[in-house]
């Protein structure tokens, strides 16, 4: 699986078809496990029809963490290509102010952790977002 960053406003809005939301609570890092499985992954999904990218990163991360108060900026835009396929979507950052009530979804557990979990559900992309996220953050001292 090869991963391509794209600065933001270079890949059209159309063609980004899911979000995913490095969230921080607390100081820590917020992952969701989903009900069948045992690894963890970062908050987020795909857009649905008609939905704008930062509406569907908005609902993904309440969906998935209950997640009722956040400041949410764009990192990038990317791409997987597993040779067959390519598709687009934008990672953010969060910093989460309230978790309320999770809402009945598939994930079952949120978790808060100090650094990037080492099991994993999509271990070739996310150490990937998660370098990413970091390096954001440290071109942007606001956002730390």
């Amino acid at each position: 699986m090869r991963i391509q960053y794209y600065d933001l406003g270079s890949v059209n809005e159309n063609d980004l078809k899911f979000a995913v939301i490095s969230a921080i609570y607390k100081g820590k890092w917020l992952y969701v496990r989903q009900k069948e499985r045992m690894s963890w992954e970062i908050p987020g999904g795909h857009r649905e029809p008609g939905e704008i990218i930062i509406e569907t990163a908005k609902r993904e991360l309440f969906e998935e963490t209950g997640c009722e108060a956040v400041d949410i900026v764009p990192i990038c835009d990317y791409s997987m290509d597993d040779s067959v396929n390519k598709i687009f979507g934008r990672l953010y950052l969060a910093k989460v102010k309230i978790i309320g009530q999770m809402p009945i979804s598939e994930i079952c557990e949120v978790k808060l952790f100090d650094t990037l979990p080492k099991n994993l559900t999509y271990s070739e992309i996310q150490p990937k977002l998660f370098k990413k996220t970091l390096a954001f953050m440290k071109d942007n001292k606001g956002y730390t």
